[in-house]
């Protein structure tokens, strides 16, 4: 079914400039997802910050695949939950406690992006987790935590482990689960992901070729914060998102309505 099928009111006149802006962005990372086929049907999930708000984050209508998503389906919700706005439809309760531990504990937090992505979970099943096999790693490697699976994430006292294993870093990596990412703009975490699921595909790869491999060493990892503030001003959202959001409008229009 279209987007436009689903007959979703637009709500840019109800809502401030700031969060119209933040919507709009919000659904282009889910459309984007979508494209890149990091979608697991209806069953991930990517958040955003309320611009100006305490504690209220936006997050997707659970039921609407991600490529029928747009800013005005979005559903606002609450620190505790609570949907603050007159939407149809639910929200993933899982979703829930993942962005809401984030969100609580990071306020650099702008942007939480969560997938279940094939390459992703193979390599958070591999003991070893990431490892500085290419230029890529070396990036996620200088801000990667791990969080070891306690099953489908429903349960609150699962939270403080949750901003434990992640801390001050803008990947984790979830043992058996996936990925998430965190950025200060949605931009930032798609980015971020998009780095992510390339360094876990070229893992797969050379792992699969069954030849000797090279580990990158650990001097240069210890610098890829300072080689990509030089190279790329930062991992590079402000150089893509622009383009992507291009590529989305040809591609996939509709998104921001």
């Amino acid at each position: 079914m279209p987007a436009s099928a689903l007959h979703i009111p637009n709500l840019r006149a109800q809502v401030s400039a700031d969060e119209w802006r933040q919507r709009v962005d919000l659904a282009a990372a889910y459309r984007l997802v979508a494209m890149f086929h990091w979608d697991d049907l209806v069953f991930t999930h990517i958040s955003a910050r309320v611009p100006g708000s305490d504690g209220q984050f936006l997050i997707n209508p659970y039921g609407l695949m991600f490529e029928e998503i747009t800013a005005s389906s979005l559903v606002k919700v609450d620190a505790a939950g609570n949907k603050l706005d007159d939407s149809p439809f639910a929200i993933n309760p899982a979703g829930f406690v993942i962005h809401s531990a984030v969100h609580g504990a990071r306020h650099d937090a702008g942007c939480v992006l969560h997938v279940h992505t094939l390459n992703g979970i193979a390599v958070s099943a591999q003991k070893g987790g990431v490892l500085p096999l290419s230029q890529q790693s070396i990036f996620v490697l200088s801000s990667l935590g791990y969080h070891d699976y306690e099953g489908v994430a429903l349960r609150d006292d699962e939270k403080p482990r949750l901003v434990r294993d992640l801390g001050e870093n803008n990947f984790l990596m979830l043992r058996n689960h996936g990925l998430l990412t965190v950025g200060s703009t949605v931009a930032d975490a798609f980015v971020s992901m998009y780095l992510f699921e390339t360094v876990c595909t070229i893992q797969v790869r050379a792992l699969a070729g069954g030849g000797e491999l090279v580990h990158v060493d650990p001097r240069i990892v210890a610098t890829a914060q300072q080689q990509a503030a030089q190279v790329t001003r930062g991992l590079g959202a402000s150089l893509s998102w622009p383009g992507l959001l291009r590529r989305l409008d040809r591609c996939h229009p509709g998104y921001d309505t």
